[in-house]
């Protein structure tokens, strides 16, 4: 275990992101959430309740030191989070089970803290990020209310499909998945597609926290040539590194069957090569137990998601203009959003 990082100078407070209220006390909670123990604390032992006593009763004199010495008002405008409360508390009473309880129910940074993250081979947490209307997508009703009915299954903690969302480019897949953080209690880490071949890292501190999150792959096209292709693989037929029962796959896709392929399909004995590699794209698309397709839009749905966008009906000339604007980008719903934000 490293040293903790503690906030030594107000210089350090203005590189955190900090709630309302005093700044010194909760640049020292978050510290804690972060400490190199947190992970320990979520199955503690005397050992370690030992060692976080001790770091609570220095940590308790050095917030004391720096409020005295650099007495400072609000940093921050947001409320603060019940984990950043909770762990002051347990620091101000110098109780480390009271943290560690903390640390259980919320986890440790930044899981505490956020709702939506980036996997690069590291965890990022989005501080701010882009949560579609619930009102933007138009056309795909009944594959929406597929999607959060699995969606709600989940996060109550009944059985739930992992889900595939296949269709065309700007039919507004991506747009899908992501309103889910919509949902109460919902959280979401996006995993890059080069981060595929460390899921199980990633997995392996998911499966320990309090919270149910949804694992978005997005724009997934693997060929089975490459290793991630594998990875992905052996994480949905259920491997010792398949997802725990608080993770839930979500992933959007181009190709029905997530491969890239050429030429025909094979039949059996032409080519046992070919023959094996589509039934390996076949088993891997077939782990997704709920698929929901978004098909193309025409011309009528096209005008229909322009007239919401603007919030009114088009014009015979706006009708034009829009169909112009489309004819090289075809018909969809992010082409019909962008025509209604060139006339905003």
């Amino acid at each position: 275990m490293g040293p903790m990082k503690i906030p030594k100078t107000p210089l350090d407070l203005l590189d955190l992101d900090l709630p309302r209220g005093e700044p010194w006390g909760y640049g020292f909670a978050q510290s804690l959430l972060k400490a190199p123990w947190a992970w320990w604390a979520l199955r503690p032992t005397p050992g370690l309740l030992q060692l976080m006593r001790q770091d609570l009763e220095v940590l308790f004199l050095e917030l004391e030191e720096r409020r005295k010495e650099y007495p400072l008002a609000d940093l921050g405008e947001r409320p603060p989070h019940p984990a950043e409360e909770g762990a002051l508390a347990a620091l101000l009473t110098r109780d480390p089970e009271a943290l560690a309880r903390v640390l259980q129910a919320h986890g440790p940074y930044p899981f505490a803290l956020y709702r939506a993250f980036r996997f690069v081979g590291e965890v990022r947490p989005l501080e701010r990020y882009r949560l579609p209307q619930e009102d933007e997508l138009l056309g795909y009703e009944e594959q929406l209310k597929a999607l959060r009915a699995n969606a709600l299954r989940f996060l109550s903690g009944k059985p739930a499909l992992h889900t595939l969302l296949y269709g065309a480019r700007g039919t507004g897949k991506s747009t899908a998945a992501k309103s889910l953080l919509h949902l109460r209690e919902a959280r979401m880490v996006e995993v890059e597609p080069n981060a595929l071949a460390h899921l199980e890292n990633l997995l392996e501190k998911l499966a320990l926290l309090p919270h149910r999150f949804f694992l978005f792959l997005d724009d997934l096209s693997l060929d089975p040539k490459e290793d991630s292709f594998h990875h992905l693989k052996a994480l949905l037929e259920g491997s010792l590194e398949g997802p725990p029962e608080n993770v839930l796959l979500l992933a959007t896709s181009n190709r029905r069957h997530l491969v890239r392929q050429t030429g025909e399909n094979p039949l059996p004995g032409a080519d046992p090569s070919a023959w094996d590699e589509l039934q390996d794209t076949l088993a891997l698309s077939e782990r997704f137990g709920l698929v929901l397709t978004f098909p193309p839009f025409d011309k009528a749905l096209y005008l229909k998601a322009v007239a919401h966008h603007l919030g009114r009906p088009l014009t015979s000339e706006e009708e034009r203009e829009a169909l112009r604007f489309a004819l090289q980008k075809g018909f969809s719903g992010r082409v019909a959003r962008q025509f209604a934000q060139s006339l905003l």
